[in-house]
Order: C-alpha cells, then sequence, then structure tokens
C-alpha cells in the first residue's frame, strides 16, 4: 500500500517514495537483536467444508500445494490436542503467501459465534489480497457463491471489496489504482 506524508501545512499526501515515507515517520523502538521472524509463512482457517473452501479459493487465484491426513500423539502435543485426527490443504498464493485449510475429524470443531459474524466480530475476521480487475473478480467469485458485503473507493489510490465465502469467511479484495 502506498505511505502518506504530512506537508508542512497538515495536508496529508501520497509519499513519493518508501525513502520519503521514511524521512517523515515516527522512529520506532529497536527489536531484538537476535529477530528470528524472517517472514510469514501462511494463516490456518479450520473448516467444515473442506473441499467448498479450497475451491472457493483456487477460483480465487491460489494454488493448491498439497493436501494429507495428519495424526497422532506428536500432532496432538503441538496443537494442545488430544486424538487429533485431520485433513490438511495448503494453497499458496502466487507471490509464495499460505493459507492452510484445516478439516479436524477428531475432535470434532468447534463453532464459536454465527457462521456469518460482522467484521467487528473479535478474532481474526478477513484475509485481503491484491488483485486486478477488482470487478471481474468480485463477479467470478459471485458466480461461485460469494457474497459481496460491501465495496468503496479510497481516494484516488485503492479500490476496495469485501466478499463472504463459503463459512463465512470473509475475504478483501484491493486494487491499487493508477
Amino acid at each position: 500500500m502506498k505511505r502518506f506524508i504530512e506537508d508542512e501545512d497538515g495536508v496529508r499526501r501520497p509519499a513519493r517514495s518508501v525513502r520519503q515515507a521514511s524521512e517523515y515517520a515516527t522512529p520506532l523502538k529497536e527489536g531484538p537483536k537476535d529477530m528470528t521472524v524472517k517472514r510469514m509463512d501462511n494463516v490456518l482457517i479450520v473448516v467444515d467444508d473442506l473441499e467448498a473452501v479450497k475451491a472457493f479459493f483456487v477460483e480465487l487465484g491460489l494454488e493448491l500445494e498439497g493436501q494429507s491426513t495428519v495424526e497422532g500423539p506428536s500432532v496432538g502435543s503441538l496443537i494442545g490436542l488430544g486424538d487429533v485426527r485431520a485433513t490438511i490443504a495448503m494453497l499458496r498464493t502466487p507471490d509464495g503467501q499460505g493459507i492452510e485449510l484445516d478439516k479436524f475429524h477428531t475432535p470434532n470443531a468447534v463453532r464459536f459465534g454465527p457462521v456469518d459474524a460482522p467484521v467487528n466480530a473479535l478474532g481474526l475476521r478477513r484475509i485481503m489480497f491484491a488483485v486486478d480487475g477488482i470487478d471481474a473478480v468480485v463477479a467470478r467469485m459471485q458466480a461461485h457463491g460469494a457474497e459481496l458485503i460491501g465495496q468503496m473507493q479510497y481516494e484516488k489510490s485503492y479500490r476496495l471489496a469485501y466478499i463472504r465465502g463459503p463459512e463465512g469467511i470473509i475475504v478483501g479484495l484491493a486494487e491499487q489504482l493508477g
């Protein structure tokens, strides 16, 4: 996304470069010297209908990297559950970001709250993807059952749309303008 700076008159405008934005940025406290995070690898979404959610994300443009069943004491110990058996599917965006879909067979998945919870419900509420041709993407996803929640244009920078897919999953779409 574009970074913004404030000029001498207090007018907020897009920075011409990351360097310019960093000149105006408030310095952050220096982090630990031994920082170990290199990148985000994936986000987990626990689902009931693995095939429907997988098809939704493939239609959106993610690639199915693989699918497998995991089970046993080591899996249960890792995630803090006993007697685990789950099918997982890993999907990747064209730039390598991952979404892991898990369908739990044992123990059964637990649903908290309604499937169509609003965006302001506590917890992880949406995933946003950068796209080109937002109108065509929204239309294609609606043809595959997605519900359009809303859309807007942010100044002359971005067009945004929120859609709801299978199992109430909210996906944000952002198209950079200009």
